[in-house]
């Protein structure tokens, strides 16, 4: 009844006329592609989030305010908030993150084996923005850029900034950031720290599943003349957890806090990071900018599970250069670009390296109300797979990608974009390893090709956003259950996916406020034929139909605001039923969350509860083997301080 009475209040206030002419919406301004514009004025599909409604939700880390504002269908890596699961239109939650590039002021986050990207190294306090890029991205991305991309930028912090909460089940976070400008310098550093003590019952060694993330941050511009930049920052963290590991359909529903016995997997992550760069302005049009990233990181697994106990160490080193030449005019703006990515890992048993080289091109053209946009990408991939004791394997890719798009302005506040996007994936290297020994060279990369179709209305008061899609795929990357004793990385030989998306903002007056995120994602198999086992006509698993996310943001009184969001996502397929004939299915997501925060002078107190109604959320791999997440009713209360 609580649940029902939510929906029709926030269905109400969307379908209420805005009154008061006076009131604004801000605009938004993007780069995903490169060049600085309005969001409603690009060639592509877009979701921004801003400071501001980061602060307004209360959440205490990304994978919480993504998981419960955005669009994806983010889960936690099997208990791990800090390397989560991404589906991104239609490419399910197993491999969806392989599918979409994310960076972090254009370094990027993606790996060259399986793991998930790392973005619990960022501090949710210190994300100046995030702009998702929905069915683009592969021209200036590359690699992975399939169903998109994701970019975070952080803040260039001037003053000081302190925060800290606490909250049940031990939960602890403090944040201190400062910084300065001037006319020719600005300096900002951060510093964080986020932990929990877990939420299920304590493991045969008596361990819970804990969790512990600290984190720097320090972020530089020079600028010695008024045409040349000096940009470094480097980052740092370390990040701990504990896995609960899977538990029985009967466990979960009797109380999803039990472990089934199990010992729990630890995990730990160090990764140290920097990026150096320069831009200068040749003339008043034309820009050059080089840059170069760093990136070493160690994961460590230690699974004591009787009778097997396993552990295992990765190393990683990726290094990336960038060339960027921009020419901007009034009608036209053209970047050219040349990327070099260089990337190792290594475990005691093998090592591997996977080297990225791109060469692009995209311009775009505005003629009256029309933007014309187009792109081009050549990209070599390069793999050296080393396994102690065997041949070494060296293969090699050369994959193209495309973009044309369009963008008609009809008056200030109507525009209909479209566009056209050729994108690939290029296998990870764990996809050419068996499991358990030797190599699987057989994996080939994914290409696709999306069309995309919408348009933004926005007006004083409402700001409204639609978009269709439709992807067609060769050789989709998946992992097959049914295929070798433990399983095997192979293709999908066709499949599609197709879907609608829809935003809307709508202020009602300088009190009240609400917005809605709906999505509508089809992921279809077409046709797979390993050679034993057909696969025609299916949905592809972890890919929900339907996703709505619905916020209400109001000011009580004067310098007193009440969020309260409702995260909601229809069952799917459970993650290795590739035939859709298990008993289980991936359950609906759903999460109630409330915040409230008072704002006094430079001082901001708050409090914030996810999960009202303690909705008993998971991760289903196949039948009986369930991965309990975000099933705790967990509250907070905090603070923060300017100076």
């Amino acid at each position: 009844m609580k649940k029902k009475f939510l929906f029709s209040v926030i269905a109400t206030l969307l379908t209420t006329p805005a009154f008061a002419e006076d009131l604004q919406l801000d605009d938004v301004t993007v780069k995903s592609s490169g060049f600085e514009r309005k969001d409603t004025e690009t060639t592509y599909a877009s979701e921004i989030h801003t400071s501001d409604q980061i602060q307004a939700s209360g959440a205490s880390n990304l994978y919480d305010f993504l998981a419960q504002y955005s669009s994806l269908n983010i889960l936690s890596g099997f208990g791990n908030k800090a390397a989560p699961l991404i589906n991104m239109r239609g490419y399910g939650n197993e491999n969806g993150y392989q599918n979409v590039v994310v960076s972090v002021d254009g370094q990027r986050l993606n790996n060259i084996d399986m793991s998930p990207q790392l973005i619990g190294a960022i501090p949710l306090s210190n994300i100046e923005r995030i702009e998702i890029s929905k069915g683009s991205g592969s021209v200036i991305y590359g690699d992975g850029a399939t169903a998109g991309s994701i970019q975070i930028y952080t803040k260039a912090k001037t003053g000081i900034s302190v925060a800290g909460s606490l909250g049940n089940y031990g939960q602890k976070s403090g944040y201190v950031s400062g910084g300065i400008s001037s006319k020719y310098i600005s300096l900002s550093a951060s510093a964080s720290d986020e932990s929990y003590d877990g939420f299920s019952k304590k493991d045969i060694f008596g361990k819970r599943d804990e969790f512990d993330n600290t984190s720097q941050n320090v972020k530089l511009t020079i600028k010695p003349i008024d045409k040349l930049r000096l940009k470094a920052n480097a980052t740092s963290a370390r990040i701990s957890t504990f896995y609960v590991g899977p538990i029985t359909k009967a466990e979960f529903n009797e109380n999803p806090r039990q472990n089934s016995g199990n010992a729990y997997t630890f995990q730990r992550y160090e990764m140290d990071q920097w990026r150096a760069g320069i831009e200068y302005d040749i003339n008043e049009n034309l820009m050059i900018s080089i840059a170069h990233d760093h990136q070493r990181k160690t994961s460590f697994f230690d699974a004591p599970q009787p009778p097997f106990p396993f552990s295992q160490l990765r190393t990683y080193d990726y290094k990336n250069d960038e060339l960027l030449l921009k020419y901007a005019a009034e009608n036209l703006k053209v970047m050219a670009g040349i990327q070099n990515f260089d990337g190792t890992m290594e475990r005691i048993s093998d090592k591997s390296s996977k080297n990225n080289l791109g060469f692009f091109t995209q311009a775009e053209y505005e003629l009256d109300n029309l933007t014309l946009s187009a792109g081009a990408r050549h990209e070599r991939v390069n793999y050296r797979l080393q396994s102690f004791g065997s041949p070494s394997i060296n293969k090699e890719h050369n994959l193209e990608a495309f973009d044309v798009g369009a963008n008609y302005k009809f008056g200030q506040e109507l525009s209909l974009f479209s566009n056209l996007n050729y994108a690939f994936q290029a296998p990870d290297i764990d996809r050419f390893f068996n499991f358990g020994s030797g190599f699987n060279p057989d994996v080939v990369p994914t290409k696709s090709r999306t069309f995309n179709i919408g348009f933004n209305h926005v007006t004083q008061t409402n700001r409204f956003k639609a978009s269709g899609f439709y992807s067609s795929l060769s050789n989709e990357i998946f992992y097959n259950p049914t295929m070798g004793g433990l399983g095997t990385n192979t293709n999908i030989d066709q499949s599609h996916k197709y879907g609608v998306e829809i935003q809307d903002q709508l202020k009602l007056n300088e009190e009240l406020s609400t917005g809605v995120i709906y999505t509508f994602t089809r992921a279809i198999i077409d046709s797979d034929n390993d050679g034993s086992v057909l696969i025609k006509d299916k949905n592809l698993p972890g890919v929900p139909k339907h996703t709505v996310i619905a916020n209400i943001n109001y000011q009580l009184f004067n310098n007193a605001t009440l969020n309260l969001n409702h995260t909601w996502r229809a069952k799917a397929y459970a993650f290795n039923d590739l035939q859709n004939n298990f008993d289980q299915k991936q359950n609906r997501y759903e999460s109630t969350n409330l915040t409230l925060s008072y704002q006094y002078k430079n001082l901001n107190v708050y409090t914030a509860v996810n999960n009202i109604f303690e909705h008993e959320n998971s991760i289903q791999v196949q039948d009986n083997t369930v991965y309990p997440i975000d099933f705790a009713r967990t509250w907070r209360v905090g603070l923060k301080a300017d100076f």
